[in-house]
């Protein structure tokens, strides 16, 4: 289709505007060749006729459709201009409160001038692992991109934040930073993330400033780079500066600020610390009050400076380097108020009388006089002589000012290399991120050597931006095999070349340094001399011989050569520095290290020549021209970018104001065509800018197809009919993926699509209507004939009557009202203006006095009320402490004695044994006079022994109150040396002391307790021993031996009691073989369900039977500890499931088993005979318990590890509906993913997942109840992350989207018009927070023409009606978030007894008991 006849009636199209510098409008009539005008509407409905020059006949451009409107990509829409990149960011911006944007490569970032929750933790996690399309756009995309190109390719990555000041560069560059930190974490134990992070506060404390602009501007450039090892964490980092603005420690314009540093050390001055540096507020220093805005809102510069110098220690500089710092800079403050005072016309000196001057002296550690006197001469040197000669006031200010800014660079320098220092690493890293932070494009009314260096450094940026969009390009139609055609694009060389070239800008202004009598008007003239008429770059003003201008890429820039000489110099005093280095400062002297003179030429020269060589030599070096530094570290920053992978950010100011959300339009356009974004719409649209994959064709454009034009492939079906479609094939290529097409080429076919639907709609709505009128006709047609025809008639007479009527009246009634009303209104206006003059000023009076009282009242209540809360505060904490000091000491003496009495009495140990005593009488008793006997004997001996032990335990006890004197005379001792300290000292030494004493003495008995609780049940244990060999002796059998009878024994077959007994060195062999070699698939789904753990507890069984708890212990940690060594090894989904269930199943063994009457309820008879009898294992049990957590936790991870990639693809992508949703243009982005996209999954997918989930947990005999629980944790897991990808994804928010999703498309599908859809919406939403409902709506997006998009004023009502929820402001759900799991007790119904051990398992060395 040819372009003239896209300019049809109802066409819309972009005009210029003074106001809003594009504004839209719509054709009226067809535009034919030739026409001198377009006839135009405008959006307010007022016509416009728009003149055409008829030599070049330049159509206003043609607007994109409302579809394509606020896309994430502005290489989507269809036509590709400056209107258009305009209108969709400030849709994007403005409307949907979205900040960021893709604009091919670039990404286009606006300052919100409001802070935004959409940089947590939670959104790291959701952009982590994302290719860079598929998440709407964000600082962490791009971020992710180059840490996955550098993990990939293994090629550095440099990350380019550009814009001007207040864009929010600064704040980009650091949260690409703590991207990194986050996600790659740190090698080492030194965690170099949280230093690399903690770099920030610091070089924003020396390096950014108030400006009118931004409250936090950064007034140098850096360029970070973050090293990585090869297993991509981060191992350390390093910092590089450019061009530090150096005169704003001495100057600072009306509403800025100079360094933070500054201010923080200012609201530090009343701390202890800080006194010896004799600081105050920050009104008393001239380098500090210029600007007169001292405070900046919602900025404490106290808690800043804590911040400061957190970070700072955190980075390994010392409390005393710290504090040198600080010495410093305040040295810097005390400098700028030293005063300068004439002595004649040529001469001047110090005028100490406040002793700022002293004060710099003795913070600095110099020579008073020598700094005096040098502050006020130079030293002039010639052939044969040195001469010392005084300077002007002038002079000697700009010189003291000149050291002032030199000692702050120095110290900036210095800082920077700490940092370097603390962020190095040993080892070298693998590969590197770079994040340059670096002065956009300016241009002020007034520009001189700071916006030259500046607009020369994005010259260069700009041009190797160019190259690399060109070189994508390129690559993008070879890679398609597309013809490739040579795309015209500014080249900037000319404009460097001016600048750097040999006898450039630069160059000239070096030579003209190096001139005696060099000066800013004869450089002007070189200048003009060299390069008007010659560059076409070079321009000189009309009305001035001190400036010049140069046609940089993005504007004309005039700059100012006054001040350009003395810039690039950087002149200082360099007897003052000499002075400096002769300081006893360490710290100020290792700052000027660099400017140590070299090493002294040999001996044959002559004194006095070695001297003024030496001398000459360091000046030389001293005078190296800024210009020249800064074109070395330049290009040695261009060097480093091109050996790298860039990625561009580029950061826009809305407006001027620092208002949220709104968007200046000539402010906007200014900066988008100077960072370049414009230059990349025009390379692109140069080209084929929009390209669609064949399969996003077919899909969005199968509607305009016939059904002969479906074909077998659908690279052949799209090529038919786009050959159809578009008659002229210049209009789009055939690649081998893709299908390009010239920019408007996707706004007709969208019209064409568009037109064919709406007629599709008209058909079915015409015979809809037509059959609903034509039944409802037929049924009211007879009785409204028969009304009508007797009706008409009598109602048209009544009519008639009635309006003459109601005009006479209406006529009558008009100008006896206004007579009326006017009458009265005269009357009452007088009246009133009367009693309003007499009332207030009346009203005005008595206000003013009871002010004036009130005031006074105020005041004497608030002193009166300070003093009497003093004295009562006072009188009640006196009263407090001494009643709190008595009741604590009755407290401690009666502790005291009732600690005594109780260490010196043994009778409770008597009691211990008492119930032994009677036990042993009791079996005396039963014994016959033979085992009585011997019995007793064990038992005297028993006895004996514990008396000796109780002997043993009395000397003890004698030993320990022996002891108790001891430490009661050395009480006495304390108590009589305290009698000499205060009361309350007295008292409170006592009290500790008695403390401490009470307490050991507490512990010394629990120990001699526990003693004797062990010797307890080992008594216990052999009394058991001996009833049972006297049961044995005292069965049938030994009687009928007695007897003399001689009877024959026959074995019985034993019964089976459910025990599994096995050799001590065959341990390790059975947690081999039935833990650490045992697989969930072959020999283990073949088991019984949970035999693992039956066996292992009927090993448990047989130990607790022979009372061996080393066994017990032996058995439960090894078996713990095997099971966890597994799952750390093979963490697959069925060796943790199954793992879970013999976990779970092991412990309720010990519950069923335990003989506890909760859990034996449940058993049968034959299993209570089962229990454990000799240990208490509930300890146990709530390890087990703890273990089966971890093992659930580690499973619900798995699971979400397996389940995460699919989500978002068959839950959102997955066209279920075909031809429902249709595919929008996606741009560059979408289709160039960073890695090649896996095979698609789908709900199906999804499903037969958890289906394997669900069944390999029954398999395994998981319980019924973790089951439940793990699908819960299923869903919640699905819900989240396709709750947080719609959140975070413009193009899923739409109705067709809806059609897919449950609880979602009722948002989504809803009517979003009146107030009623908006309460509707509120009543329904209840699981969705705020937040999320609202970013929902700004984020819907319409899919087709017939769709539109939800109104700010309908999101501000929904906003008015959820704003009494209490709710979480977080946006996302938390994805990683694991429900409590509880596990049920479950019995099983298997007896122990039954349970057969199969000999595929190898256990043979278990013996069944």
């Amino acid at each position: 289709m040819a372009a003239l006849e896209l300019y049809s009636k109802f066409a819309r199209v972009w005009i210029p505007d003074t106001t809003e510098v594009w504004r839209s409008a719509e054709l009226t009539k067809d535009y034919k060749p030739g026409d001198p005008v377009l006839h135009l509407q405008l959006e307010d409905e007022t016509g416009f006729e728009y003149k055409l020059d008829p030599k070049s006949i330049v159509l206003p451009p043609l607007r994109n459709p409302d579809i394509l409107v606020g896309e994430n990509d502005l290489t989507a829409l269809s036509y590709l201009h400056e209107p258009a990149v305009l209108h969709n960011l400030r849709v994007r911006f403005t409307d949907s409160k979205l900040i960021y944007t893709y604009c091919g490569i670039i990404l286009v970032a606006i300052n919100p001038y409001e802070s935004l929750s959409i940089y947590g933790s939670d959104i790291i996690s959701a952009y982590s692992g994302q290719n860079m399309g598929d998440m709407d756009p964000h600082i962490f995309a791009v971020s992710e991109e180059a840490y996955k190109q550098m993990a990939r390719d293994e090629k550095n990555q440099s990350i380019i934040v550009s814009g001007e000041s207040g864009a929010g560069k600064t704040v980009s560059a650091k949260y690409a930073m703590r991207y990194f930190a986050t996600v790659s974490g740190s090698s080492a134990e030194a965690r170099v993330e949280e230093k690399v992070l903690a770099s920030s506060p610091i070089m924003e404390a020396i390096g950014n400033a108030k400006t009118t602009r931004n409250d936090n501007s950064s007034r140098f450039g850096k360029y970070i780079e973050i090293g990585f090892d090869r297993n991509h964490h981060i191992i350390g980092a390093n910092m590089r500066t450019y061009l530090l603005e150096k005169s704003r420690v001495v100057f600072q314009a009306s509403e800025e600020r100079n360094y933070h540093i500054f201010y923080q050390l200012c609201a530090c001055a009343h701390l202890p610390e800080f006194e010896p540096l004799k600081l105050g507020s920050a009104d008393d220093f001239p380098y500090t009050n210029q600007g007169r805005s001292p405070i900046i809102e919602g900025v404490n510069d106290l808690k800043e400076m804590e911040a400061t110098r957190k970070a700072f220690s955190l980075l390994g500089i010392t409390e005393a380097h710290q504090m040198g710092l600080f010495q410093i800079l305040s040295a810097i403050l005390h400098l700028g108020n030293v005063e300068v005072k004439e002595r004649g016309s040529s001469s001047c000196g110090i005028s100490d009388e406040s002793g700022h001057l002293a004060v710099f002296c003795d913070l600095t550690e110099v020579s008073y006089e020598s700094m005096a006197h040098w502050l006020c001469h130079k030293k002039l040197k010639t052939a044969t002589e040195i001469l010392n000669k005084p300077v002007t006031r002038l002079e000697a200010t700009n010189g003291r000012d000149a050291l002032a800014k030199h000692i702050y660079a120095k110290l900036f320098s210095w800082i920077v290399s700490q940092v370097n220092k603390a962020l190095s690493t040993s080892s070298k890293p693998h590969s590197f991120i770079g994040v340059l932070d670096i002065y956009g494009f300016e241009t002020f009314e007034v520009n001189s050597f700071e916006q030259f260096c500046i607009n020369y450094a994005n010259e260069k940026l700009q041009q190797q931006f160019n190259m690399h969009v060109f070189k994508l390009e390129q690559e993008e139609y070879m890679k398609e095999q597309i013809p490739w055609t040579l795309i015209d694009f500014y080249d900037n060389q000319p404009c460097i070349n001016l600048i750097e070239a040999k006898m450039g800008l630069l160059d000239l202004l070096d030579e003209e340094c190096t001139m005696p009598k060099g000066s800013d008007d004869s450089w002007a003239q070189k200048l003009y001399n060299t390069h008007l008429k010659k560059s076409s770059h070079f321009e000189k003003p009309r009305m001035s011989n001190k400036a010049f201008i140069i046609l940089h890429f993005a504007d004309k820039v005039e700059y100012q050569c006054d001040g350009f000489l003395e810039k690039n110099k950087d002149t200082v005093n360099e007897e003052q520095i000499n002075v400096l280095k002769a300081s006893k400062f360490d710290l100020l002297v290792e700052l000027f290290q660099d400017e140590e003179t070299p090493a002294a030429p040999s001996s044959t020269a002559p004194p006095g020549r070695a001297k003024l060589g030496r001398s000459t030599q360091s000046f030389r070096e001293h005078k190296k021209s800024v210009g020249l530094q800064f074109r070395n570290s330049l290009h040695l920053l261009m060097d480093t970018l091109n050996a790298t992978t860039p990625h561009y950010v580029r950061c826009i100011k809305p407006n001027d104001v620092k208002a949220p959300f709104m968007l200046d339009p000539h402010r906007a356009v200014q900066q988008l065509r100077a960072c370049g974004v414009l230059e990349t719409i025009r390379i692109s649209s140069a080209g084929f800018p929009s390209r669609w994959t064949y399969q996003e064709f077919f899909s969005r454009y199968r509607v305009l197809m016939r059904q002969k034009d479906f074909l077998s492939d659908r690279k052949l079906t799209c090529q038919s009919v786009l050959e159809r479609l578009v008659q002229n094939k210049d209009k789009y290529q055939f690649g081998k993926t893709k299908i390009f097409f010239r920019a408007g080429q996707v706004a007709y076919l969208e019209k064409l699509r568009a037109d064919k639907l709406r007629a599709a709609c008209i058909n079915i709505q015409k015979t809809i209507r037509c059959w609903l009128a034509r039944k409802k006709y037929l049924r009211i047609r007879q009785a409204t004939i028969t009304l009508q025809k007797y009706t008409r008639g009598h109602q048209a007479r009544c009519l008639c009557k009635t309006l003459r009527r109601t005009r006479a009246t209406v006529i009558f009634q008009k100008y006896t009202r206004m007579w009326a009303a006017r009458r009265q209104f005269l009357r009452q206006r007088t009246a009133a203006v009367l009693i309003q003059r007499l009332l207030r000023g009346y009203t005005a009076r008595l206000e003013y006095k009871r002010l004036v009282c009130e005031r006074k009242a105020l005041l004497i209540q608030r002193w009166v009320r300070g003093f009497l809360a003093r004295w009562r505060f006072r009188r009640i904490k006196r009263a407090v402490v001494y009643l709190q000091c008595c009741v604590r000491r009755m407290l401690a003496r009666r502790e005291l004695k009732k600690l005594k009495i109780e260490a010196r009495s043994v009778e409770h140990y008597k009691k211990l044994n008492f119930g032994m005593e009677n036990k042993i009488m009791q079996l005396q008793r039963k014994l016959d006079d033979n085992i009585l006997i011997s019995l007793c004997r064990i038992l005297v001996s028993q006895l004996q022994t514990q008396g000796q032990t109780h002997e043993k335990e009395v000397e003890g006890l004698r030993a320990e109150l022996l002891q108790l004197r001891a430490e009661l005379d050395q009480q006495q001792q304390m108590l009589s040396n305290s009698l000499e300290l205060p009361h309350d000292a007295r008292i409170q030494a006592s009290l500790q002391h008695e403390i401490s004493r009470l307490t050991q003495q507490n512990m010394d008995l629990l120990e001699q307790m526990g003693k004797q609780d062990k010797i307890i049940r080992k008594l216990k244990k052999h009394l058991k021993t001996y009833m049972k060999k006297f049961g044995e002796q005292s069965s049938p059998e030994n009687m009928v031996g007695e007897s003399g009878r001689t009877v024959s024994i026959v074995r019985k077959e034993r019964d089976f009691q459910g025990m599994l007994e096995y050799r001590r060195e065959d341990e390790s062999k059975l947690f081999k073989i039935l833990i650490t070699e045992l697989k969930p698939r072959g020999v283990a789904v073949n088991l019984v369900t949970g035999l693992p753990a039956y066996i292992l507890f009927m090993c448990l069984r047989h130990a607790d039977y022979a009372s061996d708890d080393q066994r017990v212990s032996t058995l439960l940690n090894s078996s713990i500890n095997t099971i966890k060594n597994v799952l750390k090894k093979r963490g697959d989904f069925e060796t943790i499931s199954f793992w879970l269930a013999n976990t779970c199943r092991f412990l309720h063994c010990l519950r069923q088993y335990s003989g506890e009457e909760a859990y034996a309820k449940h058993n049968t008879p034959r299993q209570n005979e089962h229990c454990l009898t000799n240990f208490d294992l509930s300890e146990y049990r709530q390890v087990l318990s703890d273990l089966a957590i971890q093992i659930y936790q580690q499973l619900i991870r798995v699971i979400e590890n397996i389940l995460h990639p699919k989500i978002a693809p068959a839950m959102l992508e997955q066209e279920t509906i075909q031809g429902v949703m249709g595919v929008k243009p996606t741009g560059m982005r979408k289709r160039t993913p960073s890695f090649n996209e896996e095979g698609s999954h789908s709900l199906e997918s999804i499903l037969k997942q958890l289906d394997v989930f669900y069944y390999t947990l029954l398999q395994h005999g998981n319980d019924t109840e973790v089951v439940r629980q793990v699908i819960k944790q299923q869903f919640y897991v699905i819900c989240s992350v396709t709750l947080n990808n719609l959140l975070l994804r413009k193009d899923m928010c739409s109705w067709s989207k809806g059609l897919q999703i449950r609880y979602y498309s009722q948002l989504l599908q809803i009517k979003k018009k009146s107030q009623d859809d908006a309460e509707a919406i509120c009543t329904m939403c209840t699981a969705l927070t705020t937040e999320q409902i609202v970013k929902i709506l700004r984020l819907y997006t319409p899919v087709n023409e017939f769709e539109e998009r939800v109104s700010i004023s309908f999101i501000k009502s929904v906003q008015t009606l959820l704003k009494d929820r209490k709710e979480s402001s977080q946006l996302l759900m938390d994805a990683k978030i694991i429900f409590p799991v509880t596990f049920p007790f479950n019995p099983s119904p298997v007896a122990l007894e039954t349970i057969q051990i199969p000999s595929s398992l190898n256990l043979s060395f278990l013996t069944r008991v």
